[in-house]
């Protein structure tokens, strides 16, 4: 039955308004983000099939804009929508960006969150001030699945810019396995020295899988 077929009291943007996102199932919550369904099948048809097709939630926020705009009456203008919210709830569930980075684990606060569903290599940075504040977070390369090099250049250009003076870097390990390679710890240690040389100081570097994570230094 098309939504605008149903009583206003039941379709799923009304009931939001009305009782609150936590009302909803989430394929009418994703029926929402699509805001429409195609011929014969009403978004929440069309939501309902998004999430099985992917495994529920957690496989429909590793997806790939193309994988889900194939879906008949996806497209897309709507798989942007669908992904723009999964990158919200992401960073939602992130750590407040303006608290204070004292430890390997205030810092996967704030990263694994952004990084775990990734599924080829994503290096962020985050640039802290003279207090260990964080006043900016910023990815500056992605790599293929087993690698992503370290940017000399462009990260210490990044934390200069925004008066950083002094940042961190974590990147992933879509493989599965959190332990740093080889090239994780010799990049590790260019990063720092080239730093120091510039008067900047970087304070760690995670290696985040999934919700697991080891600090390289």
């Amino acid at each position: 039955m098309p939504i605008l077929s149903l009583p206003e009291e039941q379709r799923p943007r009304e009931r939001l308004l009305r009782l609150g996102p936590s009302a909803l199932s989430d394929a009418e919550l994703l029926a929402v983000l699509l805001g429409g369904g195609r011929v014969g099948a009403s978004a929440v048809d069309v939501a309902l099939e998004l999430l099985q097709a992917h495994g529920g939630l957690g496989g429909l926020a590793t997806a790939r804009p193309e994988e889900l705009a194939v879906h008949s009456g996806v497209g897309p203008a709507k798989a942007a929508r669908v992904l723009a919210g999964v990158a919200l709830a992401c960073r939602l569930g992130a750590k407040d960006q303006r608290s204070t980075i004292s430890s390997s684990a205030d810092l996967a606060a704030l990263v694994v969150p952004v990084l775990a569903r990734e599924r080829t290599e994503r290096l962020l940075v985050v640039v802290l001030d003279a207090g260990h504040r964080v006043r900016r977070v910023e990815a500056v390369a992605h790599g293929a699945v087993d690698r992503t090099p370290l940017p000399v250049r462009e990260v210490l250009s990044l934390v200069l810019r925004h008066d950083g003076r002094s940042f961190a870097l974590a990147h992933n390990h879509p493989g599965g396995s959190a332990e740093p390679s080889s090239a994780d710890i010799d990049g590790t240690a260019t990063m720092r020295t080239a730093a120091a040389q510039v008067g900047l100081r970087m304070v760690d570097h995670l290696v985040v899988a999934g919700s697991r994570w080891t600090s390289v230094t």
